[in-house]
């Protein structure tokens, strides 16, 4: 970044409708830039002063496009603006091919913004020679039209995102009892009532799995420790995979009979060691604990 570029990084989302703008927006959201779509090419510079006044480096992602009839005749004068407050400005542009965009909007059935009454194909003809002004000048250019959704995060994140501001996929571990029904919300789910259960020894019958007596009693098992080293090897790699698809939450629901004992441990365990092992956003809830 230049040194007249400290205020913050403003990444322009531009280009032809149907070829993944909205993802774009999406992707940069969930990177930790705030995100506005059709935003008025005029108003730029002034909601960046106002934001300016917080201090603090800010990362925008604004989508702009063909549906506002100012942007080609004042985005130059905008930019200018945009770099004489202080900003880094970037400007991606994504593109695809003509046939692929007319399938696109053929199945989503929506409705070209140039197109109201129809016209799909001559609708976008004259959204790309709307645009061409600044594809010419686009920092990035995107065609989309053969790229699977996860392969344009992957380039966008590269591209705009610092690797250590590179958000890692949030995390719940979940206990719970399978007598009380399975939790909805689970992505992954283990059942781990094949371990020793401490509802029958009559000493650890009235605690749960977050006193130590029945942390101790659980973890006594080789069986619970060779099931944990496993299972935190495969959630150090399926996690990354996850979010390389596109996941933006996961749960990881952890069950037993009741809910109170092994489930309430291994799950507490697993959080713990994710922790250190993984980081991100990390959160622990026991479902069934009274």
């Amino acid at each position: 970044m230049s040194e007249a570029a400290k205020q913050g990084l403003v990444v322009v989302v531009t280009g032809l409708s149907g070829s993944g703008k909205s993802s774009a927006l999406k992707c940069l959201e969930d990177n930790g830039f705030l995100a506005i779509d059709n935003l008025p090419v005029q108003l730029l510079d002034k909601f960046l002063a106002l934001r300016k006044e917080s201090g603090d480096f800010i990362r925008i992602a604004a989508g702009m496009d063909a549906r506002e009839s100012e942007l080609i005749d004042h985005y130059d004068e905008a930019f200018d603006k945009v770099r004489d407050l202080g900003y880094e400005l970037q400007l991606l542009f994504l593109e695809a091919e003509d046939q692929v965009l007319v399938k696109r909007f053929s199945e989503t059935r929506r409705t070209h913004p140039l197109a109201p009454d129809g016209g799909l194909t001559k609708a976008i003809l004259l959204e790309r020679e709307r645009l061409a002004p600044l594809r010419k000048i686009a920092d990035l250019i995107i065609d989309t039209s053969s790229i699977t959704p996860p392969l344009l995060r992957h380039r966008i994140i590269e591209r705009f995102v610092e690797s250590n501001r590179r958000r890692k996929l949030p995390v719940e571990v979940l206990s719970f009892g399978f007598k009380n029904g399975l939790p909805p919300e689970a992505d992954l789910m283990l059942d781990v009532r094949f371990l020793p259960n401490p509802f029958y020894v009559e000493a650890l019958r009235p605690l749960d799995g977050r006193d130590d007596k029945v942390i101790q009693y659980v973890l006594s098992f080789p069986e619970t420790k060779i099931f944990l080293d496993k299972l935190l090897q495969l959630m150090l790699f399926l996690l990354p995979l996850y979010q390389r698809e596109g996941k933006s939450y996961l749960t990881i629901a952890v069950g037993c009979t009741g809910g109170q004992h092994r489930s309430v441990v291994i799950a507490g365990y697993l959080w713990e060691a994710l922790k250190e092992s993984y980081g991100g956003s990390l959160a622990l809830r026991h479902r069934d604990i009274v």
